[in-house]
């Protein structure tokens, strides 16, 4: 996806309430790929024990990221929305860091798009969580 779409699909997600509320910041978006990161605010803490961001908005940046993935994949119309998303949360990230998420739109049929995403904070090689989605699409034209 380049030029006026790209800037389309980057508009369109950066109008999303979530997206503003949650601060998210697109790093990429193109391919049926999307890069997107949450920075870290005490708004989003979830324990203000132990400082952690709240599940909800670890989900959200998720969401969001496999939903960007899917409009920027060539075979899709750029329009969608949620049918399914199942997540894994494997540990708290790390108080005081962003979060980012890298989503991958990896099949497209009539009406359904298939998605992987992963978070992670500074610790790459150990994800925040993963998930696998299912989103609504329509063919190109």
């Amino acid at each position: 996806m380049a030029g006026p779409e790209l800037s389309a699909a980057q508009a369109f997600i950066m109008a999303l309430p979530q997206a503003q509320a949650l601060g998210l910041q697109i790093e990429a978006l193109g391919d049926g790929r999307a890069e997107i990161v949450m920075p870290y605010h005490p708004q989003l803490i979830g324990d203000p024990a132990t400082g952690v961001i709240a599940g909800g908005a670890v989900s959200t940046l998720m969401d969001t990221a496999s939903g960007a993935a899917v409009m920027s994949h060539p075979q899709a119309s750029g329009v969608t929305a949620t049918l399914d998303l199942r997540i894994d949360y494997m540990r708290p990230a790390t108080p005081g860091q962003a979060i980012r998420a890298r989503a991958e739109c990896h099949h497209v049929t009539r009406s359904v798009a298939f998605v992987r995403v992963t978070a992670s904070d500074e610790d790459e090689a150990r994800p925040v969580a993963m998930a696998t989605g299912a989103f609504t699409v329509e063919g190109k034209k």
